[in-house]
C-alpha cells in the first residue's frame, strides 16, 4: 500500500501565471463579441448609477436654498429613473459577464478533460489518482462558483470604482486628492495580503489533493489494509494529511481577518479626509453643501465595491491556484500520431528481455521473455508481487519499460505509438467504472456508433441479456452514480460487453474476477472465456481454475518467468505451479473436511 508523502509523488504540471494568463487570453478572443458586449453594457448601467450622488447633492442645495417642494419632483423621478436604468444595466451586464466566464470555463474544461483523458497512465499513477481528481473536483468546483459569483461582482466593483473616482474629479479635483489618501493603505494592505496568501492557497491545493490521495488509496485497498493490520498506520496518515489541510485554510483564515482590519483603517482615514476636506471647500464658498454631500456620498459607495474587490482578491488567489492546476494538464502536449501509423498483423504478443522497476535500483521484472501466438490464451500465475500485473501494464502500454522490447502483430510498441497500442491491447481490471447515464451509452463507449442490435449481441456474448432486459427501461436504464446500482458481476460483464464491441486483437484481464465472490467469479470465468474468443487473451488469474482454463500458464517468481506450460504439464512437473495448485486445492477441501470430522467424532 502506498504511504508515500506528496515529495514522493511526481505532481502533474501547475501552469505559471504568464501561462495561464495566455491559455485564458487565447479563450477570451474566440468570444470577442460577447465580451465587448458584456463590457459596454456594465459601463452604461454603472455610469447611470454614478448620477446617484450629484442627484442627492442637487436635493440637499435645494432644501438649503428653501426651494419649493415642487422644485424636488425632477430629482426625485430622475432618482427613480437612475435606480431603474442601473439596476437593469447591472443586471444585464453580469448576466452577459457570467455567461462569458462559463463559456470560457467549459472551453478549458473541455481541453482539460482531453489532455486527462489522453495522459499516460504511468504518468497518472506517478502523481497519484487523488490529484487529478482534486483537479477534476475541488479545483472545478472552485472556479465554477468564482465564475459565476465573484466574476460578475468583481467587474461591476472596478469599474464602479473608475467611475467614482471620475465623478469625484468632476465634483473637485480636491475631493480626488481627499480619496487618494487611502490608496496607500489599500496598496500597502494588498502588498501585504497576497505574498502571503498566495502560497497558502496553492499549498492549500495541494495538501488537499493529498488528502484525496490518500482517502483513495486507504479506501481503495481497505481489504490489504486489513489483511496487513495497516488500519494505524493509514489512520495516522490521513490525519496527518488532514491536519496539514486544516492548518493551512486556518493559516488562510487569519490572513482574512488581518485583510479587513486595514480595510476598515483605510475607510476611515479617507472618509476623514473627504468631510474634512468638504468643511473646508464649502466654507470658502468653492463648493455648495449639495457638493461636498455628493461628494461624501461617493466615498461612501466606495466602501462595497472597493472591500469587494480586495477581498474578492482573496477568491481570485484560491482560484488562480486552481485555474494554473488545470491549464497545467490541459496544456500538456498532445501525444503525437505516426504520419503513417503502423499496424499489428495479428493478435500476437512478443515480450524480449523485458525489465522494468518503479523505482530505481529495485527490478520488478527482469528480463522477462514471452511469446504468445495470436488467438492464444495465456494465464499469468504467481504469488503476490511476483510481476504479473506489472507485465500486464507493460503490454498494454500504461508503463514504458526500463529495458526489453515489446511486439504487437510483429510491431515494436514504440513504432505503434500510445494511441497505436490502445487500439491493438484492451486492459480490463478488477476495478471497473461504471459511467453515470444510459446503459446504452455506456457500452458505447467502446463503439460509439455501434447499434441497439449490436449492443444486444455483445451482452449475449458474456451472458448478461437476461439481467439487462430485467432492467426497468431496458437498454435506457440510467446506470451509475444516482442511477440503477449494478452489482460487481453485472458491472465486470458490462466491461466485458465493451470489450467484445472494441474487439481489440489483444485482451488483457488482470484479475477481472477477484471482487465477485465465488458464484460471480465462475460466471464472470465463464463470461470472459467468451470475450476472449476470436482475441488474444492475457489472464492475470487470481483464481487457479481460471488458470486451468488457459491455453498455457506462464508461472513468474520474482519477477522472472520459472515455469511455462499447459496446466496439466505443470502440475505433473511439481514444480511451483504444483505447489500453489496443492494448495489452493487443499484450501477448496478444507470446509467440507470439518462436517466429516464432527460426525465421527
Amino acid at each position: 500500500m502506498s504511504g508515500t508523502g506528496t515529495r514522493d509523488r511526481e505532481l502533474l504540471p501547475i501552469a505559471t501565471g504568464a501561462q495561464t494568463l495566455a491559455v485564458v487570453g487565447s479563450l477570451l478572443r474566440r468570444h470577442r463579441l460577447l465580451a465587448v458586449s458584456a463590457v459596454t453594457v456594465l459601463v452604461i448601467g454603472t455610469g447611470i448609477g454614478m448620477l446617484t450622488a450629484p442627484l442627492l447633492g442637487r436635493i440637499v442645495d435645494l432644501v438649503v436654498e428653501q426651494r419649493e417642494p415642487g422644485s424636488l419632483t425632477l430629482p426625485m423621478v430622475l432618482l427613480i429613473a437612475v435606480a431603474i436604468g442601473r439596476g437593469a444595466g447591472t443586471a444585464v451586464g453580469s448576466s452577459l459577464v457570467a455567461r462569458l466566464g462559463e463559456t470560457i470555463l467549459a472551453g478549458l474544461r473541455e481541453r482539460f478533460i482531453d489532455r486527462a483523458l489522453r495522459l499516460p497512465l504511468e504518468r497518472v499513477e506517478k502523481a497519484g489518482s487523488g490529484d487529478l481528481t482534486s483537479r477534476v473536483t475541488g479545483d472545478v468546483t472552485l472556479i465554477t462558483n468564482a465564475v459565476r459569483q465573484a466574476l460578475p461582482e468583481f467587474s461591476s466593483a472596478l469599474l464602479t470604482i473608475g467611475l467614482t473616482l471620475v465623478g469625484l474629479t468632476v465634483l473637485d479635483w480636491r475631493f480626488l486628492l481627499a480619496v487618494l489618501l487611502a490608496v496607500p493603505i489599500h496598496v500597502l494592505t494588498v502588498r501585504w495580503y497576497i505574498p502571503r496568501s498566495t502560497p497558502v492557497y496553492a499549498a492549500h491545493r495541494v495538501a488537499t489533493g493529498s488528502l484525496q490521495h490518500q482517502l483513495l488509496d486507504s479506501v481503495g485497498g481497505v481489504r490489504t489494509v486489513r489483511a496487513f493490520r495497516l488500519n494505524d498506520r493509514h489512520a495516522d496518515l490521513l490525519e496527518q494529511r488532514s491536519q496539514e489541510a486544516v492548518g493551512l485554510a486556518l493559516r488562510g483564515i487569519r490572513l482574512v481577518s488581518g485583510f479587513f482590519s486595514r480595510l476598515n483603517l483605510a475607510e476611515f482615514v479617507g472618509m476623514t479626509a473627504v468631510l474634512v476636506t468638504g468643511f473646508m471647500l464649502v466654507d470658502n464658498g468653492s463648493v455648495s453643501i449639495g457638493t461636498a454631500t455628493a461628494a461624501a456620498l461617493y466615498f461612501h459607495a466606495l466602501f462595497n465595491p472597493v472591500n469587494a474587490a480586495l477581498f474578492l482578491i482573496d477568491e481570485a488567489q484560491s482560484a488562480g491556484a486552481s485555474l494554473a492546476r488545470l491549464v497545467g494538464v490541459s496544456s500538456l502536449p498532445v501525444e503525437q500520431e505516426s504520419d503513417v501509423p503502423a499496424v499489428p498483423v495479428d493478435g500476437s504478443v512478443k515480450v524480449s528481455a523485458l525489465s522494468h522497476a518503479y523505482v530505481p535500483g529495485h527490478p520488478v521484472l527482469q528480463e522477462v521473455d514471452l511469446d504468445v501466438r495470436g488467438g492464444e490464451r495465456v494465464a499469468l500465475v504467481g504469488a503476490s508481487g511476483a510481476g504479473k500485473t506489472t507485465l500486464a501494464k507493460l503490454i498494454a502500454g500504461v508503463h514504458e519499460p526500463s529495458g526489453g522490447s515489446i511486439r504487437l502483430g510483429g510491431v515494436d510498441t514504440r513504432e505503434l505509438g500510445p494511441a497505436g497500442v490502445r487500439r491493438a491491447v484492451t486492459l480490463i481490471s478488477q476495478e471497473v467504472h461504471v459511467f453515470a447515464g444510459p446503459l446504452a451509452e455506456d457500452l458505447r463507449l467502446a463503439r460509439p456508433e455501434a447499434t441497439d442490435d449490436e449492443l444486444r449481441a455483445a451482452l449475449a456474448r458474456v451472458d448478461a441479456l437476461a439481467w439487462t432486459e430485467a432492467l426497468p427501461d431496458g437498454l435506457d436504464t440510467v446506470v451509475g452514480e444516482g442511477g440503477h446500482r449494478l452489482t460487481v458481476t453485472q458491472a465486470q460483464q458490462l466491461a466485458l460487453a465493451r470489450l467484445v464491441l472494441a474487439d481489440p486483437p489483444v485482451a488483457i484481464l488482470d484479475e477481472a474476477t477477484a471482487d465477485a465472490g465465488s458464484a460471480g467469479a465462475r460466471t464472470l470465468e465463464t463470461a470472459a472465456l467468451r470475450a476472449l474468443e476470436g482475441r488474444t487473451g492475457l489472464m492475470v488469474a487470481h483464481r487457479l481454475p481460471q488458470a486451468a482454463t488457459a491455453d498455457r500458464v506462464v508461472v513468474l517468481d520474482q519477477g522472472r518467468v520459472v515455469e511455462t506450460g499447459t496446466h496439466d504439464e505443470l502440475v505433473a512437473a511439481g514444480g511451483r505451479y504444483a505447489a500453489l495448485w496443492a494448495a489452493w486445492s487443499a484450501s477448496r477441501r478444507e470446509p467440507e473436511a470439518a462436517p466429516q470430522v464432527a460426525a465421527e467424532a
